[in-house]
């Protein structure tokens, strides 16, 4: 019998039905020793040995869908995760990052370090050399040439690209030779590895867009059909509905890709495309699977698909607005000029805090796909505090307000000096968000906050548009939620949603056409020090520290109330073998190269 109890456990965790930890547990509760265990769930999670590759081309269409439609096919003015990962179908960086933060090389010949001379002592310069032999999918060659347009084509702010805020601290990029490039920084970083690297790193081909620098960036018919030194090359594209690539006949690798057309579908919400992998098959891969945890376990069952899921996926939080976005001055909502009633009370943002049972919502929302948690900067792993703990106690929580002096009225909201606690709280529109709200707001009225919830589209929500007044940047609410990453393992991008060193730049407003990244308005001198700090220390143990300090002062000021560290979840049908694709640090499609049908 314990032979099945042990083949079960098996089953459940290959099913992901089971996280490594329970599978640990249950085994040792059958009486398996340690190394045992070990040597078994390696065995039993360990993907089967790859057969010889099919041949360029062989396996006929792979159909990826993508419920938030792709509207442009150069990463450089992505508006959106989606936008990046149909860019990086075609587009390649020097090099990417796993989970843990490890480097592996793509158009980079090696990783650059201080052992191979690749990594200045002084921090102030990375040299990277080149594979060779690289071309572009229209046969022209790969060199340093192009790494040295892109810099010039981000570092152009009227080029308009998104991800300029990886380059700000370059002062010069360099050919060495054709396959040598240097990277001189402004001053000291221990951040050497951030400019093109991931998914902000794709490297442009300046053969093509040489004549699209700056204002004429958006103008260029690249944005609509792109290629590059990837796999694959852009067909046919329709903004907001679907992607079709054909192979690049140049690819370094003459035995790959394995597909010969590649489509990304646009449109439907996370539990369409769920269902079009786990019960209908019609689809090889879904992304971004927010979906609560009982629809998509159910789901699951239909045997068709397996489960993708791993750390980076963001950190689900809730946002305390530091103005008041009821009142207009000069002429803009929500100005730094006109201090939140109540949420500038850090009282009532800790009480909001204590009130919040991170633990349910994980469990009853998000099974394997999220964990609780108390941070909002989680990865890579070294950098999630252990300084910080989850404490839901409403019996405290109405304690603090008590003391506080917001005392309860007759219908049992609290109000103070007639100031009533009276909270709107937005979100996208996604059904599992509507529930996590739901959550929330019964949490706040017990101890006597009186919540109203809004719900906005998410392309709209998400959008960069500054005439959108209804855009998580704006941030016209008191509090709002969603999820957010770093998207590189130096977290400094990441972490200006915290940072005012500059007011009048790092504070979305009117004036700087809403482009700041501290969308609270909170402005803390202890947490810019810091910030600061982190950007210049070059000695890894210390750099880490000063991030997990700013992680601490956040979330000790409750600006910000971490729920869940979300898992990167996506299906791929049980056929298609995608490799190790998942990571925070890049696209999904990065390795598509490697993707193939094992049945």
């Amino acid at each position: 019998m314990r032979g099945d109890d042990i083949r079960k456990v098996v089953r459940e965790l290959r099913s992901h039905r089971f996280t490594r930890r329970q599978a640990v547990t249950r085994l040792g509760e059958l009486g398996l020793a340690l190394p045992t265990i070990w040597t078994l769930l390696d065995r039993a999670t360990a993907l089967p040995a790859r057969a010889a590759a099919p041949g360029r081309g062989a396996q006929g269409t792979l159909k990826l869908l993508y419920w938030q439609a792709p509207t442009i096919v150069n990463s450089h003015l992505a508006t959106g995760t989606k936008d990046f990962h149909a860019s990086r179908v075609v587009l390649e960086p020097l090099m990417t990052a796993d989970t843990n933060g490890t480097f592996r090389p793509i158009l980079a010949a090696e990783v650059p370090s201080r052992a191979n001379g690749g990594v200045a002592a002084d921090g102030r310069s990375v040299t990277y050399k080149l594979k060779r032999g690289i071309k572009w999918a229209d046969g022209r060659p790969f060199t340093s040439d192009d790494v040295v347009f892109t810099y010039k084509y981000v570092s152009n702010k009227e080029t308009g690209a998104t991800t300029y805020g990886s380059y700000v601290n370059v002062a010069k990029v360099e050919p060495v030779d054709a396959y040598t490039v240097k990277i001189t920084f402004t001053g000291p970083t221990p951040a050497w590895y951030l400019p093109f690297v991931g998914d902000f790193g794709n490297i442009l081909p300046r053969h093509v867009l040489d004549p699209y620098v700056g204002s004429n960036s958006h103008n260029a018919p690249f944005n609509l059909k792109s290629f590059g030194t990837g796999p694959y090359k852009v067909e046919t594209f329709h903004p907001g509905d679907f992607v079709i690539y054909s192979i690049n006949e140049y690819y370094r690798d003459p035995a790959k890709p394995a597909f010969n057309q590649v489509q990304i579908k646009g449109g439907g919400d996370a539990v369409s495309a769920a269902r079009a992998v786990f019960e209908t098959g019609e689809y090889d891969y879904a992304w971004n699977l927010q979906v609560e945890w009982s629809v998509l376990d159910h789901m699951m069952q239909g045997g068709k698909g397996a489960l993708l899921n791993a750390p980076g996926g963001g950190v689900e939080q809730i946002y305390c607005n530091q103005a008041d976005p009821t009142k207009t001055v000069d002429g803009e909502r929500a100005s730094i000029k006109a201090p939140h009633p109540f949420l500038t009370d850090p009282k009532v943002r800790q009480a909001m805090g204590l009130a919040l049972d991170r633990a349910t919502i994980a469990k009853q929302l998000y099974g394997l796909t999220g964990d609780a948690t108390a941070n909002t900067l989680t990865i890579p792993a070294r950098l999630s505090s252990r300084n910080t703990k989850m404490v839901f106690d409403l019996d405290e929580a109405n304690r603090v307000l008590d003391e506080a002096g917001w005392k309860r009225g007759p219908d049992g909201i609290r109000q103070k000096g007639g100031v009533r606690l009276q909270v709107s709280f937005a979100t996208s529109v996604n059904t599992l968000r509507q529930k996590e709200q739901t959550i929330v707001k019964d949490a706040w009225t017990k101890i006597g906050i009186e919540t109203n919830l809004q719900t906005v589209d998410a392309g709209v929500f998400f959008s960069s548009s500054p005439g959108n007044n209804d855009t998580f940047h704006h941030f016209y609410w008191d509090t709002e939620m969603f999820t957010s990453s770093p998207s590189s393992p130096f977290p400094a991008q990441y972490m200006t949603r915290f940072y005012s060193g500059d007011p009048a730049k790092d504070i979305p407003q009117k004036a700087n056409n809403w482009s700041g990244n501290d969308i609270t308005r909170w402005v803390s001198k202890e947490y810019n020090s810091t910030y600061d700090a982190g950007l210049k220390e070059l000695d890894p143990k210390k750099n880490d520290a000063l991030w997990i300090k700013c992680n601490d002062i956040v979330v000790a000021a409750g600006v910000v109330l971490p729920l869940i560290d979300r898992k990167a979840v996506s299906a791929r049908l049980g056929t298609l073998d995608t490799g190790s694709n998942m990571t925070p640090f890049d696209s999904e499609t990065w390795n598509i190269a490697d993707w193939r049908r094992t049945g």
